[in-house]
Order: C-alpha cells, then sequence, then structure tokens
C-alpha cells in the first residue's frame, strides 16, 4: 500500500537550541521534547521523572467533595452500595479498582456489569431494577453514564442515588445524580482532562484516602489496574495519565496484582511489559471475557486475592480469547472475501460489509483489521436482538461520527467519535445505508486522508544512533497517543549482507550508510519489498527504534514503518 510520508513542521528554533544545551543532549532529542510541550530545564525533570508526587489534588475535581459525602452516609447508615461499570477493559479494571478498595472498609458492597447483548453499553433499565430490588440505594457508576440522563431521573424516581465517575464527553445537560465526576464538564477546574474512566475512580479512592489520612500505597497498589485502563483505552498519555502509565507499568513488571500477575501468566509474554504489551496481550483478554461470556469474570480475576481462584478465572478467560481469535480470524477472511470478489465494493470509498451470522462481540476488531487493510471508512454489520448492530472506523483525519450523522434518518440509534463508532438500524435499512454512507464519504473525504500517512518527526544519519541517543530516547516512554514512539528517516542507507523473510511476511535485515554501523531491522507485512532490497541498492527508510532482546542479549533494532526505493 502507497503511503504518504510528511515531515512534521519545525520546531522553535531558539527554544530548541537552550534546551539542548541545558540538557546536554542533541537538537534532534530537545526538538521532539519541545513538540511534546517541553520547553524548559524544570519542565524536562517532570517529563523524564514521573513521579506519584506529580498527580493532582483530587478535590480540585467539581462534585469530589459531595461524591465522599454521599460514600460516607451510605457507610455510616449500612446501606447497600453497588459498583457499577462498563463491560471492555477500561470499565472492568475501575470496578475492580474501586471495589476492591473500599470493600477493604466495607463489605455491604457489590459490583455489577451489564450484559453486552441484553443490556448494551452503559448504565441500563435493567441494571436500575436490579438495584431497586435488591435494596441498594447507591450506585457508583464507572466509565458510563455521563449522557444517562432519562436513566438516572428514574433512578431517582425509585430512591437509587448515582455517583458518576466518567471521562467521556458531557451532552448539553447533566443526569441529576448525587454527584457527576467528569474532568470533561465545562464547570470542572480539574487541571487534566484525558483521564481514562479507571483513572477517575482511581482519584475517587485518592480524595477517601486523603480525607481519612490513609497510607497513600493503598492508593499506589492499583497502579496497575489504572495503566492497563490508560493503555487499552487509548487516551492520552500524556500528563497525569503518563505518570499512572509509568508508575502502572512499574508496578506489572515489580509487583502485579494476583489477577494481573495471573493474566500475564495465561499470557505467555515474558520479560518487561510495554504500553504495547499491554495492549496486545493483556487488554484482548480481558475484553474477550464481555466479548465471549460475561465480563464479571473479568472483574473476578482482577480482584481476586488467591492464586487458585485467579488461575482458574485466568484459564478460563483465555479459552474465551481464543474462541475470540477463532471468530476474528474467521469473520475477517469472510468480510476479505466479500470485498475482494466485488468490483463495486472494490472501487468504494467506504467499506460496509453484513452478514447476520457473524458474532457481535468481535465486529470491531474486524472493522479495524478491514481499515487496516484498505484504509477507508469501516462498517461491519450484524444481526442482533432483531436489529442491525454495527461497529465503525474510521481513517486519520476523517470524522466518521459526522458521517454517520449524515446517516441518522437510518439508524435507531449511533453513538461513539471521531475514529469509532457503533450503530442500530432496522434490517430493511442495510441496504439504504450502504448507500448512504458511500454517498456521504465520497462527499466529504479527500484524495489525502485516503492515502495512509506516516508522520516522520525527524531526519536523521544512522550514525546519530548511539548509546546515548537510545538511552535518552527510552525514557520518552512510555509510548502512546499524544506521545508517540518518535519516527525517523533516514535516507540512501543499503542492505548490508542479505535481507530475508520471517514469519512468512516480514522483512529481517542489515542495513547501513557509509561511515555508520549495521543495524538490525525488522519490517512487518512488507515481503512483497524484497526483491527490491538488494545489497548496494540505496533506498529511504522510516522507522522507530526500539531495544530487541533475545536470549539475554539486548541490541538496538530498528523498526521499519515504511521503504522507499
Amino acid at each position: 500500500m502507497t503511503k504518504r510520508w510528511v515531515l512534521k513542521d519545525a520546531a522553535d528554533r531558539v527554544t530548541v537550541q537552550e534546551l539542548a544545551a541545558g540538557l546536554n543532549i542533541n537538537s534532534v532529542l530537545s526538538t521532539l521534547l519541545v513538540r511534546r510541550g517541553v520547553n524548559t530545564f524544570d519542565e524536562a525533570k517532570y517529563f523524564f521523572r514521573p513521579s506519584h508526587l506529580h498527580l493532582h489534588d483530587p478535590f480540585l475535581m467539581q462534585d469530589m467533595e459531595k461524591a465522599i459525602t454521599r460514600i460516607e452516609q451510605a457507610i455510616a447508615n449500612n446501606e447497600k452500595v453497588m459498583v457499577y461499570g462498563d463491560y471492555d477493559v477500561d470499565g472492568t479494571t475501575a470496578v475492580a479498582l474501586v471495589y476492591s478498595f473500599f470493600n477493604k472498609l466495607y463489605k455491604n458492597i457489590e459490583y455489577y456489569i451489564p450484559d453486552r447483548y441484553k443490556e448494551g453499553y452503559g448504565i441500563s433499565t435493567i441494571g436500575i431494577d436490579y438495584a431497586k430490588e435488591n435494596n441498594f440505594s447507591l450506585i457508583i457508576a464507572l466509565d458510563c453514564g455521563i449522557k444517562s440522563v432519562d436513566k438516572i431521573a428514574y433512578a431517582n424516581t425509585l430512591g437509587v442515588d448515582f455517583i458518576i465517575c466518567d471521562h467521556h464527553l458531557p451532552g448539553e445537560e447533566l443526569p441529576a445524580a448525587v454527584a457527576v465526576l467528569d474532568p470533561k464538564r465545562a464547570d470542572c477546574a480539574y487541571p487534566y482532562k484525558e483521564l481514562s474512566g479507571c483513572g477517575i475512580g482511581l482519584k475517587l479512592i485518592q480524595a477517601w484516602s486523603e480525607k481519612y489520612d490513609l497510607p497513600f500505597e493503598g492508593v499506589a497498589e492499583y497502579f496497575d489496574l489504572a495503566a492497563i485502563s490508560i493503555a487499552c483505552d487509548i487516551v492520552h498519555i500524556t500528563g497525569e495519565n503518563r505518570v499512572l502509565a509509568h508508575l502502572g507499568l512499574q508496578k506489572i513488571n515489580e509487583n502485579p496484582c494476583i489477577g494481573v500477575k495471573t493474566l500475564m501468566q495465561v499470557a505467555g509474554r515474558t520479560g518487561t511489559y510495554t504500553i504495547s504489551d499491554v495492549v496486545f496481550s493483556l487488554g484482548p483478554r480481558i475484553n474477550a471475557a464481555g466479548r465471549i461470556d460475561d465480563a464479571k469474570h473479568a472483574v473476578e480475576l482482577l480482584i481476586a486475592c488467591h492464586e487458585d481462584a485467579a488461575k482458574e478465572k485466568g484459564d478460563m478467560i483465555n479459552i474465551r480469547n481464543t474462541e475470540r481469535k477463532g471468530h476474528d480470524l474467521q469473520i475477517t477472511d469472510e468480510a476479505l472475501g466479500m470485498i475482494d470478489n466485488d468490483e463495486v465494493m472494490i472501487a468504494r470509498k467506504s467499506t460496509v460489509v453484513f452478514n447476520e451470522n457473524w458474532h457481535k462481540g468481535v465486529i470491531g476488531i474486524v472493522a479495524s483489521r478491514l481499515t487496516e487493510k484498505y484504509y477507508r471508512p469501516t462498517v461491519v454489520l450484524t444481526r442482533s436482538n432483531g436489529h442491525v448492530a454495527g461497529s465503525a472506523r474510521s481513517v486519520l483525519g476523517y470524522d466518521l461520527y459526522e458521517a454517520l450523522c449524515g446517516c441518522s434518518d437510518l439508524l435507531i440509534q449511533f453513538g461513539g467519535h471521531k475514529y469509532a463508532a457503533g450503530l442500530t438500524m432496522e434490517p430493511e435499512n442495510v441496504p439504504a445505508f450502504i448507500q448512504k454512507f458511500e454517498e456521504v464519504v465520497s462527499a466529504t473525504i479527500t484524495e489525502e486522508q485516503l492515502i495512509q500517512q506516516v508522520s516522520i518527526d525527524a531526519e536523521i544519519e544512522l550514525k546519530d544512533i548511539d548509546s546515548k541517543f537510545f538511552r535518552i530516547l527510552s525514557q520518552f516512554a512510555p509510548f502512546g497517543p499524544e506521545n508517540m514512539s518518535p519516527v525517523f528517516l533516514s535516507k540512501n542507507v543499503y542492505v548490508s549482507g542479505n535481507a530475508g523473510l520471517v514469519g512468512g511476511n516480514h522483512v529481517k535485515m542489515f542495513i547501513m550508510q557509509p561511515g555508520s554501523a549495521a543495524f538490525s531491522c525488522i519490517a512487518f507485512n512488507q515481503a512483497e519489498l524484497l526483491p527490491q532490497l538488494k545489497p548496494g541498492v540505496p533506498f529511504d527508510v522510516c522507522y522507530t527504534i526500539e531495544e530487541n532482546v533475545w536470549r539475554e542479549q539486548r541490541t538496538i533494532q530498528l523498526n521499519i514503518k515504511a521503504i522507499r526505493i
């Protein structure tokens, strides 16, 4: 697939030079820092040395005092308290965190995860009715609820109070809950706006700990869950999230809770975990519980206090993940076949595929895979509860949510954001939706947006990559949205020795420039370029720099993102 190579705009030259001199680093590294909003020595110190001391005062969050007061009241009156959360990674880690913390202080507390297929996303009427029937008078809702105005009004008529802990953008009206914790509230002065749902839960327990002067270790105990939520919910890894991700990865690698440790064991992934490892090894397993079976199993694993119970849950979740992968691969193959055998579909600027027998729990993953392959806005549809449910994904720069707004007359409901969304429609509307979505996308997408972009941070020579450069670059981690691993461009490199294939479709080779050492490289899914990669033939490469560990030997490896012969 052709890719656009785009070099990022230059940073302010004076700031770059002053920072380089102050930190005794080269200007490439100081440029990367300035682009991340790090302009001074003190800001660099904060950036490179994340500490729990950098966490903000939780009482700066609007309604935090009200939330703590209501929980105090519930405990004083021995009320039944429910911890309610969504069925994805962010929701289940949030429930595990808040439930585990308060369960140590108070036993009249339970948790509830809505059924993905019967109740759907967020706060449900079924969940509220269950609370009323079982005498729960307070619900702490995590990673959902900010737009549940009608549901909270209904709960109020039943005498069921809500504390909402959410990180999604509010609508025009806030729900009439006892407390609404959401930094994205227009009237909330909290200094960091991009926390995960689990992150909001962490601020709640931090506030309780501060009010009662409890040891901070009681909060730090849950940093691993917070880091998993940050990684898997694809929130910004900046500011407070970067601090939590850094501290959480430390805990994952040094002293994870029993549930996370078990998850790591069943994943079979050894060595030091990065954000990427969390996303690809731990996240899918936690998600698989809710996609294939019941997300409560994920919570049971994450709150486990005994290794035997955790092992039983971990093995079961791993089996569910294997099932999920089977569905995922089968549906992806079927969808690829539908597209590749249809000239009309291939010519379109959008992709919509529908099969009423596909498993609803994996259509989001399939939509991501199809978007990766064809690089255009994509919707995958299947039957669900008498309707047709869909999961949609977009390409860089194109607003998928706006495109669905243009098709809203054909939809029962839809929700999401610029790059990912969910939707529901009547079965008879599927053909009209396929046509309308293509019309809307064709009218609003640019040709540039249909070509995958490689965003390049800096052009460097291979000889610039020495141990000091790599050591400092490594401290930019943890990497993720708004703090991605920098992409470098090196021109006129050539293969040293011979390039070869590994794993069927990945190119393994050594490259060098005159005067440089030879660097080990891996180019994933780029086997079609192998015939052109001959010794002595110059080419340009875009790559990230990483550490490869093989039999306890650590070497610098270039992860090739694009090659231009």
